[in-house]
């Protein structure tokens, strides 16, 4: 025999997949991933059910006034005050979404396509800062708008993004000074 014919039989051939171990692998993979997200969905319906004693939120009036400010951008989410990674998902206020923001005297309209609307009277309005980060979203220094603002017994921030940046300063400058102007107007009805 010649040793061409010798080394042809002595190859096995090559080793055949096993189709059933790999589906079996697939299989238990995607429950994995299933259970996973079943846990994460869980958590946010507890989370939500934790919160259940926040109160309804607000709806804007019927004639709110002429708009001082409005702008365009995303809402990044809400948390308990000073605490960023407090997220606070009762009423849909967990929900990222385009945002219509407009400020008025009655207080600020937050119109939410996709999403529940609320109203954060103007006498509810505490701060509004420029922040860089809100629960699951940071940004550069001063690239998100903070308005915290007090509903029921809470203290609650929420963040947007304008799609011009530039807004922010202007929105932080006169959300700040009507809440001055509504603090004075108060101080001064008590004094009577």
């Amino acid at each position: 025999m010649t040793p061409v014919i010798l080394l042809a039989a002595e190859k096995e051939s090559a080793e055949v997949t096993d189709w059933a171990a790999r589906i079996g692998w697939v299989v238990g993979l995607a429950l994995f991933v299933a259970l996973v997200y079943w846990l994460m969905r869980e958590g946010w319906k507890w989370r939500g059910t934790l919160q259940g004693d926040l109160p309804p939120l607000s709806t804007a009036p019927d004639d709110p006034g002429p708009a001082r400010l409005s702008m365009s951008g995303r809402y990044h989410g809400s948390t308990t005050a000073g605490q960023w990674l407090d997220r606070i998902v009762a009423h849909g206020l967990g929900t990222r979404s385009r945002v219509e923001l407009t400020l008025t005297d009655a207080g600020l309209d937050v119109v939410r396509p996709g999403a529940t609307d609320f109203f954060v009277p103007a006498g509810a309005l505490r701060e509004a800062v420029l922040g860089k980060g809100i629960a699951g979203k940071v940004l550069t220094e001063g690239g998100l708008l903070v308005v915290t603002w007090a509903h029921g017994d809470k203290l609650i921030d929420s963040g947007f993004r304008s799609d011009t940046a530039a807004e922010h300063n202007e929105w932080v400058d006169t959300i700040n000074a009507m809440i001055k102007k509504t603090e004075t107007q108060t101080e001064t009805e008590g004094a009577r």
